[in-house]
């Protein structure tokens, strides 16, 4: 098979594409001919060295994809030539992954595979942040950081459709297009006082809940939110958050909750219950799937370049 690999950490110039075995499936796994990759930021940490990575190199980045069945267990529900996703399955970066049947998604006919490795994961992180996080509900003010982001686009469109307000936080005028576009109400910059937008998007008190996935502007994010209000955190894109003082939190009756995918796809009936109800938004218009580029996975490199560049609106695949 060919693959995309890197034996050693650093620049997107470690990046190989070379042949290598075929991946050996084992009972319980499907082997899939992957159509369309998602890149993702974890992606470029577990190539700098920042994300700890099991087993010897030469080692195989991705965990999203989209594809066929090639071969599965007689016993399976998945039978060869049809056509699955996956968003949490290893060394996706490669056109053929031996994946779990309990991590398989079956795919719909009419989802494509560009749409299906595009929506997956950044969606699956939208999706929970609305409905476990802090479950939405219609009429609720929201911020939502990084707003033109991969998380960000889709987190604005299903609060809104959630019949939510969102007032979105992004770094420039081209990314504050994107967000409006997207259906944000009102979207301000990294370098406005957006605490005080946010509490005059408001009335003046301070939005109901905002999603922080920046890290070090977690205590701004508290002035955003009103007397009783939620904060929920789900990455560190800008650095490290500061230190919350619980005092603060009694003082003010606000909440903060931490929030991660794995917490709740915990398996198959998660995986393909969301993923239902993801394909359905998809099919009735409600939610776009902005993909940014298409890269040959032979060109992984560039695309790697491109994704760290943060000029990415909307996601980045990898076509074997």
């Amino acid at each position: 098979m060919k693959a995309l690999c890197f034996d050693r950490f650093g620049s997107p110039q470690v990046l190989d594409y070379r042949d290598l075995p075929d991946p050996q499936r084992l009972p319980g796994q499907a082997l899939v001919r992957t159509r369309a990759i998602g890149l993702n930021f974890a992606d470029i940490y577990r190539r700098r060295g920042n994300y700890h990575l099991t087993g010897q190199p030469p080692f195989i980045a991705g965990y999203e994809a989209a594809g066929e069945v090639i071969a599965a267990d007689s016993g399976s529900m998945f039978r060869a030539g049809q056509r699955v996703a996956f968003a949490d399955s290893p060394q996706a970066n490669a056109d053929l992954v031996a994946v779990p049947d309990d991590m398989l998604i079956p795919l719909p006919d009419d989802i494509a595979f560009d749409i299906a490795a595009a929506v997956l994961l950044q969606g699956f992180t939208a999706q929970y942040l609305c409905r476990d996080s802090h479950p939405l509900r219609a009429g609720e003010t929201v911020l939502v950081h990084a707003a033109a982001g991969g998380v960000g686009l889709l987190l604005v469109q299903i609060a809104k459709l959630l019949g939510a307000r969102v007032i979105g936080v992004t770094s420039s005028a081209r990314k504050r297009d994107a967000a409006l576009a997207a259906g944000a109400d009102a979207v301000a910059l990294n370098e406005q006082d957006w605490p005080a937008l946010a509490r005059e998007f408001s009335a003046g008190k301070g939005v109901d809940v905002a999603y922080d996935a920046v890290g070090s502007t977690l205590l701004r994010t508290f002035d955003a939110v009103r007397v009783g209000g939620h904060v929920v955190f789900y990455g560190m894109a800008g650095g490290d958050p500061p230190a919350i003082d619980p005092r603060m939190l009694m003082d003010t009756s606000k909440s903060l909750t931490g929030g991660d995918l794995w917490n709740v796809l915990t398996d198959s009936h998660e995986r393909r219950s969301r993923s239902a109800e993801l394909f359905g938004w998809i099919r009735s218009g409600r939610l776009h799937v902005e993909i940014a580029a298409r890269y040959p996975l032979a060109q992984g490199a560039a695309a790697h370049e491109f994704l760290e560049s943060r000029k990415a609106l909307g996601k980045v695949l990898l076509i074997p």
